[in-house]
């Protein structure tokens, strides 16, 4: 485990995965889902090289087909802590011998966690370290307790988007592959979402065309998490379908699963990333702690 800190924040890392593992203010109170296995086991798992579920687990490139888990391989391998200071850290991973049978790739993959007073930066790299176009899709996975305090419960909070916008669900079908068939996802005074259990039973609810700024917040609590994402264009909210779970996620991507049916060609699949030889692209997102 590795963390940094400021006046305002402590921040915990683990090494599997570049997982985030705790996220404290200055009073010690913590906002990052801390994994229970009856709910979910996991805490933030970053994705790459592939976002959600691939048909049949598998996907073609250049007349080959390839196997690959939910949300890629990233999130099990252990990685490199460099370029550590009181208040940042990254973490890197290269290809391996098992990670080229899944995703045949040279390349460098990095998180980069960097505080800055009240905000997390959550950094992704990747260097295209082969002589061909590499394909892929990332993002993040982070869930946050809800509620955040004693007096409140899941219910007495809501997501309330910067900005008013038409923003739009994803069609997925019920085994969570995409249908095509977007519809119009109409929220409270054209910005809020208030919480409630029911509306995970059908899984994640996946947006588009909406606001790059969210904010996870109570009617009874002064505390808030803000979630910034300019470049992602994919917002995945979610927590474990038909349970009472106290945390909810909330997902920036670059892309979306597969299509219903369909082993996808990853050189021709809408969204994903096509990053050149020896190129190396970046895309961030912040985690703001109000409290």
């Amino acid at each position: 485990m590795y963390a940094i800190k400021n006046d305002f924040l402590t921040v915990v890392i683990n090494e599997i995965g570049a997982t985030l593992w705790s996220i404290q203010d200055k009073t010690g109170q913590e906002y990052l889902w801390q994994g229970d296995p009856k709910y979910w086991a996991d805490r933030a798992p970053n994705i790459f090289p592939y976002v959600a579920r691939l048909t049949e687990g598998k996907y073609k490139l250049q007349g080959k087909t390839y196997e690959m888990d939910i949300h890629g391989f990233a999130k099990d391998m252990i990685f490199k802590a460099e370029q550590i200071s009181d208040s940042s850290i990254v973490f890197s991973i290269s290809d391996t011998e098992e990670t080229y049978k899944q995703y045949p790739y040279h390349f460098v993959f990095s998180v980069g966690y960097r505080l800055s007073e009240n905000k997390l930066i959550v950094t992704y790299d990747v260097k295209n370290k082969d002589d061909k176009i590499m394909y892929f899709g990332l993002g993040g996975h982070p869930g946050f307790n809800v509620p955040f305090d004693d007096d409140s419960c899941f219910e007495d909070y809501y997501l309330e988007f910067d900005d008013v916008k038409d923003a739009k669900r994803v069609g997925f079908s019920e085994d969570c592959f995409i249908t095509g068939k977007n519809e119009a996802f109409p929220l409270e005074d054209g910005k809020r979402l208030r919480l409630k259990h029911d509306m995970f039973n059908d899984d994640a609810i996946v947006l588009t065309d909406m606001a790059r700024s969210v904010m996870l917040t109570s009617w009874k609590s002064g505390r808030a998490i803000r979630v910034t994402y300019l470049q992602m264009p994919y917002l995945g909210i979610w927590h474990r379908p038909k349970t009472d779970a106290p945390y909810i996620c909330i997902e920036p991507w670059t892309s979306l699963p597969s299509r219903k049916g369909v082993i996808e060609e990853l050189s021709t699949q809408p969204e994903l990333i096509a990053l050149e030889p020896k190129r190396e692209y970046e895309n961030h997102f912040t985690v703001s702690i109000i409290s």
